[in-house]
């Protein structure tokens, strides 16, 4: 589990609806891949496997509104503002033809997003999605704490319980959060988050209105998020393809990458 800058990506901006965003971009090809990370996170959450994805994929991993060094307005972050924020992204970037990848918050955002319906979203993969769990568990309230107090000891043993077994957490995952949720406004943008998650109708009736190819993949160990609201997933999305990571827990893309990226790309060009 790693968060170093790989030197071939580049760090760019774009402004969408008077808010700067901040961006990660590698790869050259006409295919372009969207990655959204989870609540609390940032674009470096997704390095382990964009040097996989890249070799097929344009990729480009934003800092969502509101997280990492994008801006962080004072307002309501409800999945609503985050949908509207992220497909003013996309066409700030002329993304005219993309598949899309969200993980926690980051999953309930692309599905949010699949459920417009806009013709220039091919495929989503959504990873241990929120949207339908609207109680808070254990491993839930710890990265809470961790992110309204967050202290190196805090910090690693939220991400430990987040995580399947045996998986060793480095320090630069530990200082990227805790430097990212010290910035000014970051506890004001989580707490509204969470807020807007628990707040917002479950998303049953907007599942059942995505009509593309949908990959749902979930950690078996997962205790962020536990594998029995996959379910609801896939008897709600119509043309759902379900893979579960054994031994995984909520962050699968960071725990296993080179698998994790394979089970993607083979989905999106199978």
């Amino acid at each position: 589990m790693t968060e170093s800058i790989n030197s071939n990506m580049q760090e760019r901006y774009v402004t969408v609806n008077g808010n700067k965003i901040r961006y990660l971009e590698d790869g050259d090809s006409k295919d372009a891949i969207v990655l959204l990370h989870g609540l609390g996170g940032m674009a470096e959450r997704w390095l382990g496997v964009i040097p996989f994805l890249s070799k097929r994929c344009r990729v480009i991993a934003p800092d969502l509104i509101g997280y990492g060094q994008s801006d962080k307005p004072q307002t309501d972050y409800t999945p609503e503002f985050f949908r509207e924020t992220m497909l003013g992204f996309l066409d700030a970037l002329s993304l005219h033809s993309v598949s899309m990848v969200g993980t926690s918050l980051g999953g309930e955002i692309v599905a949010e997003c699949a459920a417009t319906q806009l013709p220039f979203i091919k495929k989503i993969v959504l990873v241990s999605p929120a949207g339908i769990m609207k109680k808070a568990t254990p491993v839930l309230d710890a990265y809470t704490m961790a992110a309204l107090c967050p202290t190196h000891e805090s910090v690693r043993n939220a991400y430990q319980m987040m995580v399947g077994e045996d998986l060793e957490i480095d320090n630069q995952s530990v200082e990227n959060f805790i430097l990212n949720m010290t910035r000014p406004n970051a506890k004001m943008v989580f707490l509204s988050t969470l807020l807007g998650m628990k707040n917002s109708p479950a998303m049953t009736e907007r599942l059942q209105l995505i009509k593309i190819p949908v990959l749902l993949i979930w950690g078996s160990k997962d205790k962020m998020i536990p594998i029995e609201y996959a379910k609801e997933f896939t008897d709600l999305i119509p043309n759902c393809k379900f893979v579960t990571m054994n031994g995984c827990g909520h962050i699968p893309y960071q725990e296993r990458s080179a698998e994790f990226s394979k089970i993607v790309l083979e989905f999106l060009f199978k």
